[in-house]
């Protein structure tokens, strides 16, 4: 679905993006008629979940990134810093294992994992759909903020509602300066970019200056957050971020 996306700036509709060679789709017309299905049953859902986040006064927040990024080192340290302080929920994306909803257990979160092999198949994204099967194991009336922790993946996650009120995108300095050039749907849809792995900067050859440039010219206003999960460097301020959006 790579050709497929939802612009931020065309009220909900889906557009077939007009550059390039489309010739090769032999089923053109069934296919943008396939999508166009697909995207207004998935909107349809994002809209009944962000019905039932707002009723339970939730906040719902879509984490995104690539694979290996560090979305869920980072969650850890949220989870630490916000026990106690903060109700937090966690819908676990991934596409096989339980590694990283088990990564997230101890921290008073309730976690609800969705392993899209599982029904899905095999997905690289959480849909509205995915999330929706995801809210009844989890006590929605007692929590204030829900992560959805996505599919690691820097193009599919970007194009679907999950019925989240903001979106957060961790990307880590090791992916290089060009990914938002490369990948400009999944930056432009982030509301806060958290740029990880910030530690390793004095070991890598990355110009840090070429990234916020390339940034800049995919979403010039987009909040930005350096941290680290290993030291834990903007974790307090990723916190007040959540903690403004939920009170916001």
């Amino acid at each position: 679905m790579g050709r497929f996306h939802q612009h931020d700036d065309d009220h909900g509709h889906h557009d077939l993006d007009d550059k390039g060679d489309h010739s090769g789709y032999a089923t053109g017309t069934e296919r943008i008629e396939v999508l166009e299905r697909i995207f207004d049953e998935n909107d349809r859902m994002a809209a009944a979940n962000r019905a039932d986040f707002d009723a339970a006064g939730v906040t719902a927040v879509n984490l995104m990134s690539s694979p290996g990024a560090g979305k869920t080192a980072l969650l850890r340290h949220t989870l630490e810093r916000l026990q106690g302080c903060v109700r937090v929920g966690i819908v676990e994306g991934d596409i096989e294992t339980s590694i990283d909803a088990d990564r997230l257990d101890g921290f008073g979160a309730a976690v609800s994992l969705i392993n899209t092999a599982n029904g899905f198949g095999g997905e690289c994204h959480l849909d509205a759909p995915m999330v929706r099967s995801a809210l009844p194991r989890l006590p929605l009336a007692e929590l204030d903020l829900l992560i959805v922790e996505n599919v690691g993946n820097l193009v599919c996650p970007a194009e679907f509602q999950v019925g989240e009120h903001r979106r957060a995108m961790v990307y880590a300095i090791t992916e290089g300066e060009e990914k938002p050039l490369k990948y400009p749907v999944m930056f432009r849809s982030a509301d806060v970019v958290l740029v990880n792995k910030i530690d390793l900067l004095p070991h890598l050859d990355f110009d840090l200056d070429a990234f916020y440039t390339n940034l800049k010219a995919v979403n010039p206003n987009v909040p930005v957050i350096e941290t680290s999960a290993r030291t834990g460097q903007g974790v307090e301020q990723w916190c007040d971020w959540l903690s403004n959006r939920r009170h916001g």
